[in-house]
């Protein structure tokens, strides 16, 4: 069953939190923040549920906890509320900048998280193109790594795993690609965007392709696992834990 509370912080640390992401790798949504005319700090802040700023310059996109610093804000009367922005674009009620706010979120935001929707949600036709692929691929790692974290620390299942989770970095990532960090801290987690120096347990996937299959589904961790094509490494109960979180995860952003 989805808690609504816990999809509010799916929505903000998975699909929201990878713009910070999507502004560092992706052509398109570069070229939309180079053109800024101003600089924006935008706070969702959701009665009940999570409350970050997503600040956006020329230089790309950075997110932050809490509403400090924003020049622009909207609150929503529920996570129920917040979770239609993502589902149906519904806005929720402008309490700071509201002329800045309309012409971010009708403009350049819409813009990018369009743009953020077609790498995550691909047609099998923009899937041909190498280049589309391995950016949807990059863009869903980012994605399930944000919402990993958002769901530990709020879905009354996935806290279970949470909170049998020994303390440390773990490294997931796809070899010579790309990889983020869960760090776990006393049962709460939370999502860096780079790899750790220093992990305490390990999950790489042995290439892009292998990764895609994974997060959609069409291939089998288990075999891939025994084909040698999972590379597991340190303590394996903050995989395994992980791995049930995954399974939330692919309920939630399904």
């Amino acid at each position: 069953m989805i808690e609504q509370k816990a999809l509010a912080y799916a929505n903000m640390y998975g699909v929201l939190g990878s713009l910070q992401m999507l502004c560092e790798i992706d052509p398109q949504a570069k070229q939309i923040v180079r053109e800024l005319r101003k600089p924006v700090a935008l706070c969702f802040d959701v009665k009940g549920g999570p409350c970050r700023t997503f600040r956006f310059d020329r230089n790309g996109c950075t997110v932050t906890e809490g509403s400090a610093g924003a020049n622009a804000k909207m609150n929503f009367s529920s996570p129920e509320k917040f979770n239609l922005l993502i589902a149906e674009s519904k806005p929720g009620l402008p309490v700071k900048g509201a002329i800045r706010l309309i012409r971010f979120l009708t403009g350049d935001f819409t813009k990018l998280t369009d743009r953020l929707e077609a790498l995550l949600r691909p047609s099998p036709e923009a899937l041909r193109d190498r280049a589309f692929f391995e950016q949807s691929t990059l863009m869903t790692l980012y994605t399930v790594a944000g919402a990993i974290s958002g769901l530990a620390n709020s879905d009354s299942i996935a806290m279970i795993s949470a909170s049998n989770t020994p303390d440390g970095e773990v490294l997931l990532g796809i070899k010579d690609t790309a990889a983020v960090t869960i760090r776990v801290e006393n049962g709460r987690f939370t999502t860096l965007y780079a790899p750790t120096e220093h992990p305490r347990a390990l999950m790489e996937f042995s290439d892009l392709d292998l990764a895609h299959g994974l997060f959609g589904g069409e291939v089998s961790t288990i075999n891939e696992m025994c084909k040698g094509n999972i590379r597991l490494a340190g303590v394996l109960s903050m995989v395994d834990n992980i791995n049930r979180i995954l399974d939330r995860v692919s309920l939630y952003l399904a």
